[in-house]
């Protein structure tokens, strides 16, 4: 039996890759994983990657599997779950949970979803920077949503600076911790 269930939601950024590492140190580490992945995050890393990893079905479209999920799969996968944790979590991401909006499977699963959030923003540094993205992550912290970096280092766009997602191993330790901290 797993310790917890956990979504693992992947946007469609570069930082995608990482995602995978924490997928596997999730299930190495004895929990239930579920990977939601937004329809741009395939453009970076494959479902048949994180399939292999979790040893389950990978989901991306809202109204994919209606026959396994009659109430939808956001509402399904969404009660089903201890926490959801974002990683990449894009500034389109943001920007639309901070606004509540939903044109995903992964955004109408946010709205659904009644546990601790955990979001690992990443994006160039000239996007973190903008005071949208800010205001973003101000409205969700204020929201309850907890968050994890972005790190500083060496960026996809060849620059130095933040933006750089946190390292999957941090992401797993702060999946641990807001565990901890819910119960």
């Amino acid at each position: 039996m797993a310790k917890s269930e956990i979504i693992i939601g992947v946007t469609g950024g570069i930082a995608a890759y990482k995602s995978a590492a924490l997928v596997s140190h999730l299930v190495q580490a004895d929990y239930g994983v579920r990977v939601v992945m937004t329809p741009s995050a395939h453009q970076f890393i494959g479902a048949a990657t994180m399939a292999a990893l979790t040893g389950r079905p990978v989901y991306s479209e809202i109204f994919a599997g209606q026959d396994a999920h009659p109430l939808g799969p956001h509402i399904e996968i969404a009660r089903d779950a201890d926490l959801l944790c974002v990683a990449p979590a894009t500034a389109d991401f943001l920007g639309k949970a901070a606004h509540g909006l939903a044109d995903s499977l992964l955004s109408t699963l946010y709205l659904c979803f009644q546990g601790p959030v955990l979001m690992a923003p990443a994006m160039n540094c000239e996007m973190w920077e903008k005071s949208a993205v800010q205001r973003n992550m101000k409205t969700l912290t204020l929201d309850g949503v907890h968050m994890i970096g972005p790190n500083e280092g060496w960026l996809s766009c060849r620059q130095k600076g933040a933006g750089r997602m946190s390292e999957p191993m941090e992401i797993a330790a702060a999946i641990v911790s807001v565990l901890d901290q819910s119960d």
